[in-house]
């Protein structure tokens, strides 16, 4: 703004005109000329300040119950998010029974049916499960899931039983090869950084050939225990040779991710006869009948009737 004369008789007016109105405001307010010019100017300038606070309430006011409304929102889409969660949850235990089912069904095991609640942290890899003793459960009985061998469980309570997986570096486990049914062991990798998490697998017989592809399964152990026959293991992905060896070796991918169990089942009757390689993935679609204990634990998702398969044709 430049300093012209018309600006300065503009400030010098202004400047009168806010002396007069504080000589009017402490005047007395007994003359009616003066409290009439009091109450114009207080009407106007009261409507300012009060149009002035209530935006400011409002804004004050909208901001605190807009957080608040956020917030409540917040909640209910953390709540929502969990909802949906247990019931993704429940339906992948739901399939992954199911696919148990047809398993033990295919090589016509019983099994108690369990959950996963604990990883053991030690130079084993164990799992702990939530049935023992009560729920029929004994130690060296053997563990699947729906994809195959879990391992065994090494120890039981009333509640829980203790279960080492067959990737564990001293897991070793009888096995037969299909289709020949050549016999020999599969060891665990075990907890190797970086490691592919291949089993090994070593023939007992100098006569046996390997193929990559074939499926390797357990064979029988003395009375069923630890590992009973027919579970499936693995595939050879590739042969292993030995300078000096008699036998072959082979590299075996496991069917089952030992990183991810959740669902398992404790075989508590094993086959009256030897399934040999019925139970080897791809199976077939619905499987025949296989009896099955599912334990409802406390807070868990329970199915309203056990998932049996019919008998297939």
């Amino acid at each position: 703004m430049r300093d012209t004369r018309r600006t300065r008789v503009v400030l010098i007016v202004l400047l009168l005109a806010a002396l007069a109105l504080i000589a009017l405001n402490y005047s007395d307010g007994s003359n009616s000329v003066v409290r009439g010019v009091r109450n114009a100017g207080g009407s106007v300038f009261g409507g300012a300040e009060h149009a002035a606070s209530s935006v400011s309430r409002f804004f004050s006011g909208g901001s605190s119950a807009s957080s608040s409304q956020v917030k409540n929102l917040q909640e209910q889409v953390m709540r929502l998010r969990t909802e949906l969660g247990q019931e993704q949850l429940s339906k992948a235990d739901y399939s992954e029974l199911h696919k148990m089912l047809q398993l033990a069904g295919a090589a016509q095991y019983k099994i108690v049916a369990a959950s996963v609640i604990a990883v053991g942290t030690g130079f084993q890899q164990t799992v702990t499960i939530d049935v023992g003793s009560s729920d029929g459960v004994k130690a060296d009985e053997t563990v699947v899931n729906g994809q195959g061998l879990v391992g065994e469980v090494t120890s039981v309570t009333p509640t829980t039983a203790t279960v080492e997986l067959a990737s564990s570096a001293s897991s070793v486990v009888g096995a037969a090869v299909s289709p020949s049914g050549q016999l020999g062991w599969v060891t665990g990798p075990g907890k190797t950084n970086g490691g592919s998490g291949l089993m090994r697998l070593q023939m007992l017989s100098s006569q046996a050939a390997l193929k990559t592809g074939e499926a390797v399964v357990t064979s029988a152990s003395v009375k069923d225990k630890p590992y009973v026959p027919g579970v499936p293991i693995g595939e050879i992905t590739k042969l292993v040779e030995v300078n000096g060896a008699l036998t072959e070796a082979a590299l075996v991918r496991p069917y089952v991710n030992y990183t991810a169990l959740g669902v398992v089942g404790v075989v508590i009757v094993p086959p009256k006869h030897n399934p040999r390689f019925a139970a080897v993935p791809p199976l077939p679609h619905p499987g025949p009948t296989v009896t099955v204990t599912v334990t409802a634990k406390p807070g868990a998702h329970k199915p309203s009737s056990s998932p049996t398969p019919t008998t297939g044709g």
